[in-house]
């Protein structure tokens, strides 16, 4: 079952003879169930064609849908795009972006809070993920306190709060080693199998691409699928 389809994608920045065209015709599939990588050197446009998944940025054309919902066709098809991203997309970032002064189990409850799940079901999913994802016992952590990989897990127990559809990772595994990296991604392929989400990563980094289901090559703004297994 298709999750992500992306059709004819394309992203041109600026006008006349200053326009640089980041994308071009991209053309993306992923599945329930699949670890899908998108590789690439910095400037390729692999980040430019995450975040046009993501509804961060607009695309020039092109089409983008998640589950039965195509969100862009050739412009913005959904009204409320930030409700439909909290419903059906989790995001996870290099840097994790956790709030410094909450615990890790409060920036879990964050993202629950803000779909509107609430009291003692909230604090209840929170701990399931926190668990699920080995951080259980650091719930009462400040972020400070928790490892690298610790503060991935949390930042996955986040983006996972909301049972999104689909999960968009932008070099997930850029700050730690390769153990760490390869831990962290063979996390995202059990994610995937057990949660049915499709898990889409952005990376430069070709030890990390072991195990993907479907590779997808970035170059020059230009797409195609290198690998599928």
């Amino acid at each position: 079952m298709e999750v992500v389809h992306v059709e004819n994608l394309t992203k041109v920045y600026g006008s006349g003879h200053t326009a640089v065209t980041a994308l071009r015709d991209a053309n993306l599939v992923a599945r329930r169930g699949e670890l899908v990588a998108i590789l690439g050197p910095s400037g390729s446009g692999k980040t430019t064609l995450l975040t046009a998944i993501a509804g961060i940025i607009e695309p020039t054309s092109g089409r983008v849908c998640i589950g039965q919902t195509c969100f862009y066709d050739n412009g913005w098809q959904v009204r409320d795009l930030r409700r439909f991203r909290r419903e059906h997309m989790g995001f996870i970032f290099q840097s994790h972006n956790l709030v410094p002064f909450l615990t890790a189990r409060e920036n879990v409850l964050i993202a629950l809070q803000i779909n509107g799940v609430t009291g003692a079901n909230a604090v209840g999913i929170a701990q399931q993920l926190l668990d699920y994802l080995g951080v259980g016992e650091r719930q009462e952590h400040l972020p400070e306190k928790l490892s690298g990989g610790e503060q991935q897990r949390v930042a996955i127990a986040r983006a996972l709060a909301n049972s999104p559809q689909v999960i968009l990772a932008d070099e997930p595994t850029a700050a730690l080693d390769t153990e760490r990296g390869k831990s962290v991604m063979a996390l995202f392929r059990q994610i995937a199998r057990e949660k049915g989400s499709a898990v889409i990563c952005v990376t430069h980094d070709q030890r990390m691409i072991e195990g993907f289901d479907c590779i997808y090559q970035v170059k020059d703004g230009q797409v195609s699928t290198t690998s599928q297994k």
